[in-house]
């Protein structure tokens, strides 16, 4: 029988932690001083992509030892994660859209759009502690 490697999503959820301990350092740096700053921009980018790449993989480690499903992109693992009530439907909805950002940082499909990477930086700071919250309480 599918059983959740809790300690697996214990050791991702530590790694989450220093990488948003990591962002935290560029909260408030100003549009204006990040569109400036090239190396600012690439560690931000990279914390991201990080940040991003470790909900994917508890994602799908959950929603394949919990429940048997593989979920057909990164999208729609967040997607499945609202459905299955591990985190709100709603809240699924509004972090899912951090995996289009996760894809565009990994594979630089176009130029990356700075600005939007700027506003993210506050919305991780915001969105995921708590879907760790929601995590958390799910494992028990």
């Amino acid at each position: 029988m599918p059983k959740i490697d809790i300690q697996l999503i214990r050791r991702k959820v530590k790694l989450l932690e220093a990488d948003l301990a990591a962002l935290r350092k560029y909260r408030n740096v100003s549009l204006e001083e990040y569109l400036k700053n090239q190396e600012t921009q690439l560690i931000v980018e990279r914390l991201l992509e990080k940040i991003t790449g470790r909900l994917i993989d508890i994602n799908y480690h959950i929603l394949k030892e919990e429940y048997g499903i593989m979920p057909e992109d990164y999208y729609n693992s967040f997607i499945e994660m609202g459905k299955n009530r591990i985190v709100t439907p709603e809240f699924a909805e509004e972090i899912a859209k951090s995996a289009g950002l996760r894809n565009a940082l990994a594979h630089e499909y176009e130029k990356i759009d700075q600005t939007l990477v700027h506003k993210a930086i506050n919305m991780a700071l915001t969105q995921i502690p708590q879907y760790i919250q929601k995590v958390t309480d799910f494992l028990g």
